[in-house]
C-alpha cells in the first residue's frame, strides 16, 4: 500500500532472457519507441537500459576473444619451479613465456598477432 492506502503493483525483475527477448520484439516491430513502450507496459528508459544491454552482448559476441582451459599438462618453461605462462593455439602455434619476462616485448608480440 502507499501512502494513500492504495494497492501498489510491485514489478518482479525480468530474466535476461525476457529482456534480449523484448529488446529483439522491440527492434523488429517497426514501432516506435513510445508505441512499442504503451503496448508492453515498459517505461521508456527501461526500454533503452534493455537494448544498451542488448548492443553491449552483441558487442562481447563478437569479440576475438577465446575460452581459456587451464592444464596440469606437462612442465613448461624449463625448470618445474617455473611460473611463465604458456599458450597454445589451435594449428599447433605455442606461446611460452618465462619468469621475469619484457612486458613490453610481450605487448608487441601481441600487437603483430592481432593484425595477422
Amino acid at each position: 500500500m502507499d501512502e494513500h492506502g492504495q494497492a501498489v503493483e510491485v514489478q518482479r525483475r525480468r530474466s535476461r532472457a525476457e529482456i534480449e527477448r523484448l529488446a529483439a520484439e522491440y527492434e523488429a516491430s517497426g514501432l516506435s519507441c513510445v508505441e512499442f513502450c504503451r503496448k508492453q507496459g515498459l517505461s521508456l528508459a527501461t526500454l533503452a537500459r534493455y537494448r544498451k544491454r542488448r548492443a553491449q552482448g552483441e558487442a562481447v559476441a563478437g569479440s576475438r576473444w577465446v575460452a581459456v582451459e587451464v592444464s596440469a599438462g606437462r612442465q613448461a618453461l624449463g625448470s618445474a619451479a617455473s611460473s611463465g605462462l604458456a599458450v597454445s593455439l589451435p594449428g599447433g602455434l605455442r606461446i611460452e613465456i618465462g619468469r621475469g619476462f619484457d612486458a613490453s616485448t610481450l605487448t608487441q608480440l601481441l600487437g603483430v598477432l592481432e593484425r595477422v
